[in-house]
């Protein structure tokens, strides 16, 4: 299973942007990473629970 680590590409799964793909830019803890995606301009803080890990990375 891929890592949650900044480059990651991850798919959400909960939440207002839930099916989009999104790039982990910073692992803030345990529990939240800040991440990217096209809907939103701003980056912003997700719980990694909310995240499914691909195997790519950007």
């Amino acid at each position: 299973m891929a890592a949650i680590e900044k480059g990651r590409v991850c798919v959400k799964k909960r939440g207002r942007d839930a099916g989009e793909e999104c790039v982990i830019t910073k692992v803030i803890d345990d529990n939240y990473v800040e991440i990217e995606n096209k809907s939103r301009k701003k980056a912003r803080k997700c719980a990694i629970k909310h995240l499914e890990p691909l195997p790519r990375k950007a």
